[in-house]
């Protein structure tokens, strides 16, 4: 239970609501163990057992000064209204006291409400921002729908199971105890008699329950793996429907929809047990109590209406009791949620900030790879291996290579999407590791070979993570990237919807639009990576001529395969296995007939440019 109470940490923000909502369920405490007692003197007119006190006791603050102070009250009412009128003003008395409890009851939850649900949206904002800033190392070794189960299923879990019986949890014991102290009062010997049948069946409750936190964890990962196919499917649709292979991906999800169906009737089954087990055993311990109770009342050790009232005040701990029991249930089944939820905020991100960064100034002479190093988690193969490379400012360089060559991992490194493992990266001699990523970031531009884009409007597409924009330099971005024609066709010009990843739009439109939002920024560094490779001609040229308008007086790393796009560079780098082979420009690589040549016979022999 120590991840339950590790929860808390999410009050800090509401301690005024739980205050309030602690001194309501305190009130309710008070008035239901004030109710038992209460009824006393209604028993004792009814049976006609009351014993007149004429005079006036001495009132001091302890049971038996209390209960003779109201007995000579009890005694003046019957005096002065009667039997009938005492009766009358003893129910009234009655009412106000139960609707003052459950009116208290009522504003404990109405103050929890906001509690509850500002934890939820607290818990689940954490855990997005947490991983939205995870390295891309980790996230590329996660089931995107398993981390969407946690983001939404998972937190959901933990407010239906967890939050919802908040109240319960901090309001029930104040409400057994209480009542529990009146047993003492009434009868001890009695109360002793109840408390062992208690423990009796919270054993056999507690049992029950230890098992529902093991299969509920089995129950939200199995439903992560649906939803973790069911991305997969919707993502890969074109590819299922191209392969004839919607039977063969249905059965996949089948089969782990009956297993997910299987595990939670299962669970349904135990957790539901609870409250039909609370009620029958609770039936038992009253039965047994009546029995043995009866023959206190028979042999004269103890009085009849005093044992009437320890059993409405019996009732007032087993009714709670239940409660407390069902919400000892639903704790445990949303406590496989929360180690899910916390597995996930407990990863350290590899990839942060610096503790004293250093501020980086405008752009002015390079970037420097020295010695750079790198492997992928669990590859003993190194991506890139003892890199050396100077890219001076306003220069294009293109770099070229097989798949596999570790061309995007050096402009993964660059980015700090990775960390280098040897050697460093500078920016006009300071090394990234100690720029604050966003600094970093922000100074490169990245036009990436599968446009990027999202399910909103043109202009917020192209105006992504930028919260005060000038229309007008979106407009020149625009042109720039030569996307105004088909964004004036659009139905509603810049505050066009573009569906999900913007398939509403061609792979030339797409690519457009990340060009302009690429210009928006006015980034000092760019990053073309294979951004024309999958367009077809007439897309590429008005795509081609987008990049070499945004390519003005910008340091440019170009990653491409056809020529169009890597001639002109000022310095061509070839990649082999990870290794700088070659690097010189167009023609003198030519000229050395070596790995580059063969690069180029092989676009000329295939169709390239």
């Amino acid at each position: 239970m120590t991840r339950f109470w590790s929860l808390l940490k999410y009050t800090e923000n509401y301690k005024g609501l739980i205050g309030a909502s602690i001194v309501c369920n305190i009130l309710t405490a008070v008035f239901t163990v004030v109710s038992a007692p209460a009824i006393i003197p209604f028993l004792q007119i009814l049976f006609g057992l009351e014993q007149a006190i004429l005079q006036e006791p001495v009132f001091t603050w302890s049971l038996d000064g209390i209960r003779n102070y109201a007995n000579y009250q009890l005694s003046q009412l019957i005096q002065a209204e009667g039997k009938s009128g005492a009766l009358l003003y003893i129910c009234g008395g009655i009412i106000l006291i139960f609707f003052c409890k459950n009116l208290f009851r009522y504003l404990s939850m109405f103050f929890m409400g906001p509690v509850r649900n500002g934890m939820v949206r607290d818990i689940r904002q954490q855990l997005f921002d947490k991983v939205i800033r995870m390295d891309l190392a980790w996230l590329t070794e996660r089931r995107k729908g398993d981390l969407i189960a946690r983001v939404s299923t998972d937190v959901q879990e933990v407010e239906s199971s967890i939050f919802n019986v908040l109240v319960t949890v901090f309001r029930e014991p104040l409400v057994i105890i209480g009542s529990l102290l009146f047993l003492l009062y009434v009868s001890p010997q009695l109360t002793l008699f109840v408390f062992v049948l208690m423990i009796f069946t919270g054993f056999i409750i507690g049992g029950i329950g230890k098992t529902l936190k093991k299969k509920s964890a089995k129950v939200q990962d199995t439903l992560g793996n649906i939803l973790a196919k069911l991305e997969e499917s919707l993502s890969g649709l074109r590819i299922i429907k191209s392969f004839g292979a919607e039977s063969f991906r249905s059965a996949q999800f089948a089969e782990e929809n009956n297993k997910y169906k299987d595990l939670l009737t299962h669970l349904l089954w135990r957790r539901d047990l609870s409250s039909p087990l609370s009620e029958f055993l609770g039936i038992v311990m009253v039965a047994i109590l009546l029995w043995y109770g009866s023959g206190l009342v028979f042999t004269g050790a103890l009085r009849a209406e005093s044992f009437l009232a320890f059993l409405l005040a019996f009732f007032n701990v087993s009714q709670p009791t239940k409660a407390f029991s069902a919400a000892f249930y639903n704790i445990q089944k949303g406590m496989a949620a929360v180690e899910r939820i916390d597995s996930i905020l407990a990863v350290e991100q590899q990839i942060s900030n610096p503790t004293s960064p250093i501020q980086l100034n405008p752009f002015q002479e390079n970037i420097v790879f020295k010695n750079v190093s790198f492997s992928y988690h669990g590859s003993e193969r190194k991506a890139v291996q003892n890199i050396n490379l100077e890219i001076p400012k306003g220069k294009v360089i293109a770099i070229v290579g097989a798949s596999g060559s570790g061309k995007t991992t050096l402009i993964d490194l660059l980015l700090r999407l990775y960390e280098v493992e040897k050697g460093s990266i500078k920016i006009d001699g300071v090394n990234i590791k100690n720029i604050r990523l966003k600094d970093l970031r922000t100074r490169i531009g990245v036009v990436s070979q599968e446009p990027v884009l999202f399910n909103d409007t043109i202009f917020n597409n192209i105006a992504f993570g930028l919260t005060e924009v000038d229309k007008k330099a979106v407009a020149k971005a625009v042109e720039i990237a030569n996307a105004e024609d088909f964004i004036e066709q659009s139905p509603n010009g810049y505050e066009t919807n573009i569906g999900d990843g913007g398939r509403k739009l061609s792979g030339g439109q797409r690519q457009r639009l990340t060009i302009a939002r690429a210009i928006l920024r006015n980034p000092p560094i760019l990053i073309l990576d294979e951004a024309t490779s999958s367009l077809d001609a007439a897309s590429e040229q008005l795509v081609q001529a987008a990049l070499k308008a945004i390519m003005k007086e910008r340091t440019t790393i170009v990653i491409a395969h056809r020529l169009s796009t890597i001639q002109y560079a000022d310095e061509i780098i070839v990649l082999k296995d990870g290794q700088i082979v070659e690097r010189g420009t167009h023609q003198q690589l030519l000229s050395e007939k070596g790995a580059y040549q063969q690069f180029v016979q092989l676009q000329l022999t295939f169709g390239g440019d």
